[in-house]
Formats: C-alpha cells, structure tokens, sequence
C-alpha cells in the first residue's frame, strides 16, 4: 500500500525508519493518550517489518516526499467494510497539517476500495485528536475502554457530495 499526498508519502515501514519511531513512540510524555509504545526495537522491528495483513492491523509510516523523514505513522485494520484508523506525529512535526493530510489520504484511498465507515478512537483528554477527527467529518458515536469512539460513514458521505 502506497498513498502520496502534496507533502507525504504513507507507506510500509522500512528498516531506515525505525530509529525515528522509536523515540517519539518511546517519549512516554508525548505517547500519554497512544498505545503501541515503549518497546523495545526488536518488538518494534517484528511488529513494522514483519509480514502485515489489514484484517490483523497494519501500522504504516508517514514520511516527507523530499527527505524521505518520518513524519509519524498511520494504524488500519480492516473488520468486512469498516476500517479502524489510528495516526501519530512526531512531535517535532505536530501542528503542521500533517496528520489531516494523511488521514485524510487514507479516507480517500480506503473509500476507493469499497469501505462504508472509518471508525477511530481519540483517549478520554485527546482534544487535538477530536477536533482533528470532527474536522474529517467523524461523528462522536459514544466511549469504550476509555475513548471517545468516532465514525466516518462513507455511504452518506458519498449521498451528500
């Protein structure tokens, strides 16, 4: 899988990434509202690099279409037509439209493969990640484990354009 945006490139994690994911993913303080954190690199290397599938879940890297940084990393697994989704940026490039222009890509992308709801989860005190998922389109559909569980039904969507 291979999305590009005017400023990203989403793709499969490779090897030269990992450095880079492993000190934001491993900064407790900026993960506080994340899972998938504080392991070691062997962990880290088994669950990016290994053999993925959408119906177990797939984490792939954000990265800068001139450098080739990593910007952060995009969570997806597929349940029938219902994707869940999942984003983190590096600190260093919060705020700067990244997360919306990569979620919003792979909206797109899941869209054109017959998806009917995106579903995400923003941790209860995860304002950024509300506002960034009602500015999609998401509707707030209720809490479980602790998140506000957020929905992007694609049918209407589609009906309304």
């Amino acid at each position: 899988m291979k999305i590009e945006t005017e400023r990203c490139v989403v793709r499969p994690f490779e090897q030269r990434d990992l450095d880079a994911f492993m000190i934001y993913r491993n900064d407790l303080e900026w993960m506080k509202y994340q899972g998938f954190k504080g392991l070691a690199r062997t962990e880290y290397e088994e669950a990016l690099l290994g053999l993925q599938a959408l119906d177990n879940g797939v984490q792939l890297a954000v990265v800068c279409r001139r450098s080739n940084a990593l910007l952060g990393d995009l969570y997806v697994k597929q349940e029938g037509d219902t994707y869940w989704i999942g984003y983190t940026i590096a600190p260093e490039n919060a705020r700067k439209g990244y997360a919306s222009e990569a979620v919003q890509a792979l909206i797109s992308f899941l869209a054109a493969k017959g998806a009917g709801d995106i579903l995400a989860g923003a941790r209860n005190g995860n304002s950024a990640s509300e506002a960034l998922l009602r500015k999609l389109g998401f509707s707030f559909q209720g809490e479980a484990d602790g998140e506000q569980i957020f929905r992007l039904d694609l049918a209407r969507k589609e009906r309304e354009i």
